[in-house]
C-alpha cells in the first residue's frame, strides 16, 4: 500500500538526516522535492501546494531544540498535517435511531461498488448487525448474479427483482428489509460516469426516494486526482457523507487519498485493499500517515491479529514452548493463522522500517504455499519427529507436495535452526524474563 510513496519520503528524510541544522535553505529544499513526489502521486496540485505552505509555515516557525535534528523534526511536522490533510479523526457509518439504517452505496463505472457492499455487509454482520443488500444495479447485465453470489457466499439476503426498474427495486428493497427485520440495508447501485445526465439523475430520484441515512461514494484508489473531478461532481448531486477507496493492493500511488478529504471536504470512511471479504478496514488518517511515511502500523496489525488469531492455539503453543516441545504441527498451525490477516506484504508493511528493505527483500506468498505444502505432504509421526525423515520419505513428501527434494530439505533446516531458538526461549527463566520485559515495554 502506497509502497513507491513510502520510499521516495525515505529517501528525502534520510538526506536531510545528514544535515546538522535546520535553515531556510535545507527546509526550501525538502519542501521542493516533497512537492514533488505528491505530484509524481497525482495528488491534486492545489492540494499540494497548500499542504508545502502549511508544512513550511511550521517548519519556520518552530524553535528547535539542540536535542532535536531536522530529520527529526520535519518528519514529525509533514507526519502531523498529513493527518490534516486525511482528516483528523476516523469517521464512522450514521446509524438510524429506529431501524432499519438505509445505506447508499454510489461511484464510478468499475470502482468496486458491487464487491463493497458485500464487504460492508460481511463487516456489519460481525458487529452483530444483520444486514440486507439490493441490486439495484439494473444497468450492468451480471451485477445482480454478481451480488446474489456474494450475498450466498456471506450469508446475507439479497433482495433482486427482475425486470424492474432501479428505483423500484431500491424502494421496494428497503421496505422488503423493514417488514423482515433487517436492520441495515445496503443499496448497491448502477456505476455512473459523472458527466452522464440521465444515470446522475436516476440516483438523485433514489435518494429522494428511499432517504438514506448514509451515502458513501465509493472511488478506486489507483485513479488519482480523477478521483477529485468525480468526488465533486457526486458530492454537488448527492451531498454523500463519505468516501471509500478500494484496490488499495494495487498499484495506488496515493493521489486519491491525499486529495479527497481536502479537495472535497468528505471523509474517508473504508478502505479496501484485497480480495477478501474480511479485507475492509476502516480508515484511521493517523494510522494511513504513519503507512506512508514508512513508519508502519502496528495498532492495526495487532487488531487484525487479535480478530483472526484463535486464542486456544496461543496457549496451546505458548505451553509447548515452556516445555521446548515446538512441532511441525504448531508451525503449520501458525502459518495457518498468519495467512487469514491476509498477504505476507501487507503485513510486513505495517511494520516500521520495512518499506526499503521489502523492496531488497521481494516477499513472495507462494513460498509460504509451499512450505505449507511440504508440511500437510508430511505423516503425523513424521511432524511430531523430523529426525526420523531420512531420504525415502524426503522423496516422498517431495512427490506429495509438488515439489523438489532440495525445497524439502531447506524446509527441515530452516525448521531445525527455529526449533533451537523455541527451545532457547523455552527454558522457564529464559521465558519469564522475556515475559517481564514484554510487559515492562508496553507499560511504556
Amino acid at each position: 500500500m502506497f509502497e513507491e510513496l513510502s520510499r521516495k519520503f525515505d529517501g528525502v528524510f534520510k538526506r536531510l538526516r545528514g544535515e546538522g541544522k535546520i535553515s531556510e535553505a535545507n527546509i526550501a529544499e525538502t519542501l521542493r522535492e516533497v512537492r514533488r513526489i505528491l505530484l509524481d502521486a497525482d495528488v491534486n496540485y492545489k492540494v499540494a501546494k497548500q499542504f508545502i505552505e502549511d508544512v513550511q509555515k511550521r517548519a519556520l516557525g518552530q524553535e528547535v531544540l539542540q536535542s532535536i535534528t531536522p530529520g527529526q523534526l520535519i518528519v514529525k511536522i509533514i507526519f502531523d498535517e498529513l493527518i490534516t490533510l486525511l482528516g483528523t479523526s476516523k469517521h464512522d457509518i450514521t446509524f438510524a435511531v429506529t431501524p432499519p439504517t438505509i445505506i447508499l452505496v454510489a461511484g464510478l463505472q468499475g470502482s468496486g461498488k458491487t464487491t463493497f457492499s458485500a464487504k460492508l455487509a460481511h463487516h456489519l454482520q460481525h458487529q452483530g448487525r444483520h444486514p440486507l443488500l439490493v441490486a439495484a444495479d439494473v444497468q450492468r447485465p451480471a451485477a445482480i448474479e454478481q451480488l446474489t453470489t456474494l450475498g450466498g457466499q456471506i450469508g446475507v439476503p439479497v433482495y433482486a427483482v427482475r425486470p424492474s426498474g432501479a428505483l423500484a427495486v431500491a424502494r421496494q428493497g428497503v421496505d422488503y428489509g423493514r417488514k423482515n427485520a433487517r436492520d441495515v440495508v445496503i443499496v448497491d447501485t448502477a456505476g455512473r460516469l459523472h458527466i452522464d445526465e440521465q444515470m446522475m439523475q436516476e440516483v438523485e430520484a433514489i435518494k429522494a426516494s428511499i432517504a438514506p441515512h448514509e451515502i458513501l461514494f465509493v472511488v478506486d484508489a489507483m485513479t488519482g486526482q480523477d478521483a477529485v473531478t468525480a468526488a465533486k461532481a457526486f458530492n454537488d448531486r448527492l451531498n454523500f457523507d463519505g468516501a471509500v477507496l478500494t484496490k488499495m493492493d494495487g498499484d495506488a500511488r496515493g493521489g486519491a487519498a491525499l486529495s479527497l478529504r481536502a479537495a472535497v471536504g468528505k471523509p474517508i470512511k473504508f478502505i479496501s485493499a484485497g480480495e477478501k471479504y474480511d479485507s475492509l478496514e476502516k480508515f484511521y488518517p493517523d494510522r494511513m500517515a504513519s503507512r506512508i511515511l514508512g513508519r508502519g502500523d502496528i495498532v492495526t496489525l495487532v487488531e487484525r491479529a487479535q480478530q483472526q488469531f484463535d486464542k486456544e492455539k496461543v496457549v496451546k503453543l505458548e505451553e509447548n514452548l515452556r516445555k521446548s516441545q515446538f512441532t511441525f504441527e504448531d508451525f503449520l498451525e501458525q502459518l495457518q493463522e498468519m495467512k487469514k490477516m491476509g498477504p505476507l506484504s501487507q503485513i510486513l508493511g505495517m511494520l516500521p522500517g520495512m518499506t526499503s528493505i521489502s523492496k531488497n527483500l521481494p516477499v513472495d506468498d507462494k513460498a509460504l504455499i509451499k512450505v505449507e505444502a511440504i508440511i500437510q505432504s508430511m505423516s503425523r509421526e513424521e511432524r511430531q519427529r523430523p529426525n526420523i525423515i531420512n531420504g525415502t520419505r524426503r522423496k516422498r513428501i517431495a512427490l506429495g507436495s509438488g515439489t523438489t527434494v532440495q525445497e524439502v530439505n531447506k524446509v527441515l533446516r530452516q525448521f531445525d535452526q527455529m526449533q533451537k531458538m523455541m527451545k532457547l526461549l523455552g527454558k522457564e527463566g529464559k521465558w519469564n524474563r522475556m515475559a517481564k520485559r514484554m510487559n515492562m515495554s508496553m507499560d511504556l
